[in-house]
């Protein structure tokens, strides 16, 4: 299971923050600083895979990175996930931050928060990953935009297009 996502600058600063299990903020904080204190001394040569601390919940918490110019994307995950398996989503993840924001940066990361934490919520929730299908991911979040401009809807307030599914297909039963 997924147990958290974090992207931070290459200063610590975060830029998304997703927690998929209840932690304390103040337990949060010292996290995003333990993390980005363990990747951000590391060389660009090393594995990308580190065991977690105590903080993080033992031997059987995973670490799992990658560097991408000013931004780290982190995942923390348990022993169940496959290292390779969680690169690979970073990969999808970014690459449909890319599509969606055509050549992602940090400032797009701080300015639309709304849509980035859409789109990991098309891939993730509740620390389970739904969609890896890049054309999937860009097309829900197509849906959700157009959707927004047609309700006159600018700032955060809807939830995802799959969200929406689930929700509208449990009340048909």
């Amino acid at each position: 299971m997924i147990k958290s996502v974090l992207i931070f600058n290459n200063h610590g600063k975060p830029r998304l923050i997703k927690f998929y299990q209840q932690i304390d903020i103040a337990t949060q904080q010292a996290l995003v600083q333990e993390i980005y204190s363990l990747v951000s001394k590391r060389p660009d040569t090393a594995c990308n895979f580190l065991e977690g601390s105590k903080l993080l919940g033992g031997k059987d918490t995973r670490v799992i990175y990658r560097h991408y110019a000013t931004l780290y994307f982190v995942f923390v995950v348990d022993e169940s996930e496959s290292e390779l398996g969680i690169l690979d989503l970073i990969q999808v993840f970014v690459e449909s931050l890319d599509r969606c924001f055509e050549n992602v940066c940090e400032l797009d990361l701080i300015f639309h928060f709304d849509e980035v934490h859409y789109i990991l919520s098309e891939i993730i929730q509740g620390g389970l990953v739904l969609e890896t299908n890049m054309n999937e991911i860009v097309a829900a979040i197509n849906e959700v935009n157009k959707a927004k401009k047609k309700s006159g809807v600018t700032q955060g307030g809807s939830l995802s297009v799959r969200a929406t599914e689930t929700l509208r297909s449990g009340f048909r039963h």
